[in-house]
């Protein structure tokens, strides 16, 4: 089943259901998907919806064209400080939407990643860009500081050295680089990295439990924050609780029968019915 939600405010952000996946697009080509407020209002909208919606099981994010997001609109930043002390908060919550949701989000980066841009993909799980794609923090060079988290995020990418060298000089680096440093895990031709981050993306959602994926993501981010025995303790716990869940059953079943595991979600559909 696909569903397209468009909306009559703003269709620059768009949404589609497929098999599990919901994939959130960045619509505004011409401009390179620079965003706006009604975009980032949007976008927060439609990452909340697919944290809503019991079809879902994991997210691709990606961008219409050419680029996947060259950062705020330049007609923004020309208004001036007011204007854009106006769209932090939405800025703000746009860039931490992906990190705060539950379920995976593979991101597709088609071409060109700057400043804000640069901030929703640190926020992704998973990161798939196309051979061509190039990537700036850009915030050094606009004299303007680490934003939406970079600074806490990019390090634990990339090591804190790569984080530093990327946010101090603001420089473009391409793909490979961008690979080598841990930065995305998946570099394809171009044109392909879309259908590659959907592949990936459709896989969670048919194989992997999802209370097994929202679990495993939350003790990630939990995690840096803790030591090793704090994080060691947790995951006993965890452990624990996670043997009364169904899944396992199902998962040892499966096997057993030489069948797909059919993982229910919380409100009890399967994979095969989103």
């Amino acid at each position: 089943m696909t569903e397209v939600l468009g909306d009559d405010r703003v269709d620059t952000v768009r949404y589609e259901v497929t098999e599990g996946v919901a994939t959130i697009t960045l619509n505004r080509p011409d401009k390179r998907n620079a965003l706006t407020p009604p975009m980032v209002d949007r976008y927060v909208e439609l990452m909340r919806a697919a944290d809503d919606d019991p079809r879902v099981r994991a997210i691709v994010l990606t961008g219409a064209g050419k680029g996947f997001c060259s950062g705020a609109d330049l007609g923004l930043l020309a208004q001036g400080a007011e204007t854009l002390r106006e769209f932090l908060p939405g800025s703000a919550a746009t860039a931490d939407a992906a990190v705060c949701t539950p379920k995976p989000v593979v991101a597709a980066v088609n071409g060109a990643v700057a400043g804000i841009g640069f901030g929703l993909l640190l926020g992704a799980d998973i990161r798939f860009a196309s051979k061509d794609a190039i990537f700036t923090t850009a915030f050094a060079r606009l004299g303007l500081v680490a934003e939406y988290n970079a600074s806490w995020l990019l390090q634990r990418l990339v090591g804190l050295p790569n984080a530093m060298d990327l946010l101090l000089s603001g420089r473009t680096i391409d793909a490979d680089e961008a690979h080598r440093i841990g930065l995305v895990q998946r570099v394809v031709p171009a044109g392909t990295e879309l259908g590659a981050a959907f592949d990936y993306a459709r896989d969670l959602a048919a194989n992997c439990s999802p209370r097994s994926l929202t679990v495993i993501k939350q003790q990630v981010y939990a995690d840096a924050e803790r030591s090793r025995t704090e994080a060691l303790a947790a995951s006993v716990e965890l452990m624990d609780a996670s043997f009364d869940w169904p899944d396992l059953a199902e998962a040892i079943l499966a096997r057993q029968e030489k069948r797909p595991a059919r993982f229910s979600a919380e409100d009890g559909t399967h994979a095969n019915e989103a």
